[in-house]
């Protein structure tokens, strides 16, 4: 079977029933985490990865027991033969109560599956698009570049040549664009100076 072959013999419905739960998670961007999750599987679609039902049925629910943790993933496991499958990737990229952000990516880095690290790829893509000034600030979004740069560059080099190359394009605009608003900045403060 070819890759688009298994593309159209994929069944996805029982998960995106499951990832409607999330249209009541609100993202700080506006928008719900429902509406993120399929942008993750959009990119993963992008970029050909037809044949991976497990990656795929996974990117739709892959914030859904960080966001829901009353989730019974016993309902998942159930959904079809590879329910099992698909939670054991979504808990590989589930952050636990106990991880800071930088242990969490630190753990996926290390001990993530090839999967994992595409899907937290794809994710990474879709939250740096995402990510506006105007929402966060300056010095957030330049911790979530550096996070980027020091977790999932690592993890992109390791699965995917091409998703690196989009995630370090993503992160050089927005540092320039940082770069702007200080230097706008600067000059304000020279003016009233």
């Amino acid at each position: 079977m070819t890759s688009l072959e298994s593309l159209k013999n994929l069944v996805l419905a029982p998960y995106i029933l499951k990832a409607t739960a999330l249209i009541s998670v609100q993202r700080a961007v506006g928008g719900n985490q429902f509406r993120h999750c399929f942008s993750t599987l959009g990119i993963l679609l992008d970029y050909k990865f037809y044949s991976n039902s497990v990656l795929l049925k996974a990117s739709l629910l892959h914030d859904l027991l960080e966001d829901m943790p009353e989730t019974q993933i016993d309902e998942i496991r159930w959904i079809d033969g590879e329910g099992p499958a698909v939670v054991d990737l979504v808990l590989e990229v589930t952050r636990r109560k106990d991880e800071t952000k930088e242990q969490y990516l630190q753990r996926v880095l290390e001990k993530g599956s090839g999967n994992a690290h595409l899907l937290k790829c794809a994710d990474r893509i879709s939250n740096l698009t995402d990510l506006h000034r105007d929402i966060q600030s300056e010095q957030r979004i330049s911790d979530y570049l550096d996070q980027t740069e020091k977790y999932v560059f690592p993890m992109a080099l390791q699965v995917n040549a091409d998703m690196l190359i989009e995630l370090t394009d993503l992160v050089d605009r927005r540092r320039r664009i940082l770069r702007i608003l200080e230097n706008d900045r600067n000059y304000s403060e020279a003016d009233n100076g």
